[in-house]
C-alpha cells in the first residue's frame, strides 16, 4: 500500500517538474516570438517606407526625364530655327549682292565726267535753290594779264575763257544734281544783275526747262566789275532757302549809296574818283554787303575758283558760308 502511494508521489513530482518547465518554455518562446513579431513589423514598416521613397524616386525621375524630353525638343526646334535663319540670311545676302541698284537720272544729261568727279562735301539741296553766278571781267581767266586782255577782246574771245567755261560747267554740273522736288533760278551779276531763267523758278523735274537755263547762260558774255550787292538784291526776297554763289574774288563795287558810309570815305573808286580799289577797300565792301543783304536763314555755299591778287577773299567768303551752316570748295584743277 505505501509502495503504491510513493509511486503515486513519485509520478506526480514527475509531471509537476515536467508542466513547470513547459510553463517556462512557453514563456520563452511567447518572447521570442513577441520578438520575432516585432522584428517582422520592423522590417515590414523599413520595407513600406522604401517602397514609399522608391515610389517617390521614380516621380521624380519620371518628372526629370519629362523635362530633359522637353529641352531636348526644343533645342531641336531652336537649332532647325536657327539653321533655317542661317539659310535665310544667305539668301538674303546672294539676293542683295545680286540687286544692280541704278544711278538716279541727272536732271540734265552731263556726260564728260564720271561720278568720282562728285565733289566729295558738296550737296545741292533745298526746296529752292538759288545760283549766283559771277560774271565779271575776271571770270574770264586765272591770270591777270590774260584778263587784261580780254577785256578788249570780242564777246566771243571773253565767252571763251578758260574760267568763263568752268565756271558755266559748275552750273551745268549742280543743276544735272538738283533734286526733282526742288526749284531753282539763275542769276548772273557784274555791274549790275540779270536773271537768266525767265520765269522766276524753274522745277528740278522740268529737263526742258533746265535745258533751256543752260542754253540761255550760253548767250552771256563775262565783263565789267564785280557788284555782289546787284547780285543779292535778286536773290532777297525771293523765297530762296539755298545759294550757290560761283566766284573768283570779292566785290570791287557796290550800291551808290555807299559812298555816304564812312567805313568807304577813303574807297573814292566808289564814287568815280579811282580806277584802281585796295583789298582793305574789296573786304569792306563784302563785309556791308553781306551784312545789309538780310539773307536771313539761307544757307549759303561758295565754289570758290583762283584769281591772283585777291589773296583776302577765300577767308572773307568762307566766313560767310560758315557763318549759314554752308560750305566754302575751292575745287581741284580741272573740276568739273
Amino acid at each position: 500500500m505505501s509502495c503504491g502511494l510513493g509511486a503515486i508521489i513519485l509520478v506526480f513530482m514527475l509531471v509537476k517538474h515536467n508542466v513547470d518547465n513547459s510553463l517556462l518554455e512557453t514563456e520563452l518562446l511567447k518572447a521570442d516570438l513577441t520578438r520575432l513579431q516585432d522584428e517582422e513589423k520592423a522590417v515590414k514598416d523599413d520595407i513600406a517606407q522604401q517602397e514609399e521613397r522608391k515610389k517617390q524616386a521614380e516621380v521624380i525621375v519620371a518628372e526629370l526625364s519629362s523635362r530633359i524630353e522637353s529641352v531636348k525638343r526644343a533645342l531641336k526646334n531652336a537649332q532647325s530655327q536657327l539653321y533655317g535663319e542661317v539659310a535665310s540670311k544667305n539668301t538674303i545676302e546672294r539676293v542683295i549682292k545680286g540687286i544692280k541698284i541704278p544711278k538716279p537720272p541727272d536732271a540734265v544729261e552731263k556726260q564728260e565726267r564720271g561720278e568720282e568727279q562728285y565733289l566729295i562735301g558738296l550737296r545741292v539741296e533745298g526746296p529752292r535753290i538759288a545760283i549766283l553766278l559771277d560774271s565779271s571781267a575776271s571770270m574770264t581767266d586765272e591770270q591777270l594779264i590774260n584778263v587784261i586782255r580780254r577785256k578788249n577782246a570780242s564777246d566771243k574771245e571773253k565767252q571763251a575763257g578758260p574760267k568763263w567755261r568752268r565756271a558755266k560747267s559748275i552750273v551745268h554740273w549742280i543743276l544735272a544734281r538738283l533734286p526733282s522736288s526742288s526749284q531753282v533760278t539763275l542769276v548772273t551779276y557784274s555791274d549790275r544783275a540779270n536773271r537768266i531763267n525767265k520765269k522766276a523758278w524753274v522745277n528740278g523735274s522740268d529737263q526742258q526747262g533746265l535745258k533751256n537755263l543752260i542754253a540761255s547762260l550760253g548767250a552771256a558774255v563775262p565783263g565789267g566789275g564785280t557788284n555782289l550787292q546787284a547780285g543779292l538784291s535778286e536773290i532777297v526776297g525771293s523765297g530762296a532757302t539755298d545759294l550757290y554763289v560761283i566766284t573768283d574774288g570779292l566785290p570791287t563795287k557796290g550800291d551808290a549809296s555807299y559812298k555816304s558810309l564812312n567805313p568807304f570815305s577813303d574807297c573814292s573808286v566808289l564814287w568815280g574818283r579811282s580806277s584802281r580799289i585796295s583789298g582793305t577797300c574789296r573786304l569792306k565792301l563784302f563785309a556791308h554787303t553781306v551784312d545789309s543783304s538780310a539773307l536771313r536763314g539761307m544757307k549759303v555755299n561758295v565754289i570758290m575758283l583762283p584769281l591772283e591778287g585777291d589773296p583776302h577773299a577765300a577767308h572773307a567768303f568762307w566766313g560767310w558760308s560758315a557763318s549759314s551752316r554752308g560750305l566754302l570748295i575751292s575745287p581741284a584743277q580741272g573740276w568739273p
